[in-house]
Parts: C-alpha cells; structure tokens; sequence
C-alpha cells in the first residue's frame, strides 16, 4: 500500500523486453533504498512494482502482460521520469489517501491553465471510470494523491500546487498526455457491496442482444 506521496523523480535507464513481457531498470535520483530489501513494493507512476535487483541508486522490477496493458508503461522509453514512492509503513506519515498501486485506466490531459500560482489540469478518464470520480474525492494520478475539484461527465480537473509540480512529473505534462489512473479504493468496495448477492454470480456483458432480450429494445428493430 502507498499514500500517494511522492519521495522521488526517478529515470528509467534500461528496458528489457523478455518473453513478451518486459524488465525495467530504474534509476532512483534522490530516493535512498538503503532500507529497502529485495521483494519490495515501489510505486512507478502509481504502479506497484516488486523489486527484484537492488543497487545504491536504481532497482529492477518486472512489469507484467497485464501491467503493461493497463498503463502508461507500454509506451515508456529509456530516459523517461517516473514518479517514486516507498510501499506505506507502520510509521508513515498519511499525507495522501489509500493507494494500492494497481492502475485502474489512462486517462488523458485535456486543458492545462494558471490558477493563481498552481495549475489546473483537465483530464479524461475511460467512461467506465467516470462513475468513481467525485468532487472533492481523491484520485490517484501517476501516482500522486490529489483532490478532484470538479466533476463533468468524464471530465475531471485537479489543483496542482507549486510544490507538487516541483516535486513530480507533472511540471512536463502537456496537453493529450496520458497518465495512470487510479480510483478511489473505497468507491471499487462500495460497488462491489452494492451488489449484495449478486456478486457471487457471474455478470453478464451488456450487449445489444441482452438490452433486446430484456425489453430495452424493440425486438423488431433491427
């Protein structure tokens, strides 16, 4: 588990492609791993990886099919930052909410503009997502915890302070940039809840011959 706090920009300084899958080297920058043991979980961009190579100042994680396919990890290159965070302890501090570290969607920047001296950034999230975002909830982005300020459709905006942007990522972000997504952990538990004893059956996918079948449709339309 992790806070959304950011300890670090980190660089990406090699990537192995192996069997399909990938081999990420991670150069740390200011984030000390001098307490950190092989099997630890470190936050990429919001993505919980295991550490299975340590040095002074960088470590080896592998990223999975599924990983790869759920987040900005798929197109990242040698050289490009990624933010850094040490898995939650007992005695750390929660500036930030819960995160878990496993990416929900991408969503995309849409709109970037001043707002007094922080920014306002605009993004949008994959519809299945939107129903998870509220205003004044918490989101996780690339691995930062922040407040969403409003709430539009699948259009979400966040305040982005000068010491956040100096301390992440997003001072380089621009607009049509994509980044990780992750909701709120406790709207995935009251989804699930809300389903009572449904949610031990299979549920159906949504398609056109069941919306028909149901009645939502005219059967003889075609």
């Amino acid at each position: 588990m992790f806070t959304g706090i950011i300890s670090s920009i980190g660089l990406i300084s090699a990537i192995e492609h192996k069997g399909g899958d990938c081999r990420l080297t991670i150069n740390t920058g200011k984030l000390s791993l001098s307490g950190t043991q092989l099997g630890d979980s470190i936050a990429v961009n919001g993505v919980c990886l295991t550490a299975i190579e340590l040095g002074k100042q960088h470590f080896c994680a592998d990223v999975s099919n599924e990983t790869l396919s759920r987040s900005t990890l798929k197109s990242a290159v040698v050289g490009t930052p990624v933010n850094l965070e040490l898995a939650l302890t007992p005695t750390t501090r929660m500036g930030g909410h819960i995160v878990s570290g496993h990416v929900d969607g991408i969503g995309i920047l849409t709109e970037q503009k001043p707002d007094a001296r922080s920014v306002r950034l605009t993004f949008q999230v994959p519809d299945e997502l939107a129903k998870y975002i509220a205003e004044k909830g918490s989101i996780c982005i690339d691995g930062i915890s922040l407040t969403v300020n409003t709430v539009n459709g699948a259009l979400f905006s966040v305040n982005i302070v000068p010491h956040t942007l100096k301390e992440t990522t997003l001072a380089e972000i621009k607009v049509g940039n994509p980044v990780n997504l992750e909701v709120d952990l406790l709207a995935r538990y009251l989804e699930r809840l809300l389903l009572g004893d449904k949610a031990a059956k299979p549920q159906p996918e949504i398609t056109e011959e069941l919306l028909r079948n149901s009645g939502f449709l005219d059967k003889g339309i075609h």
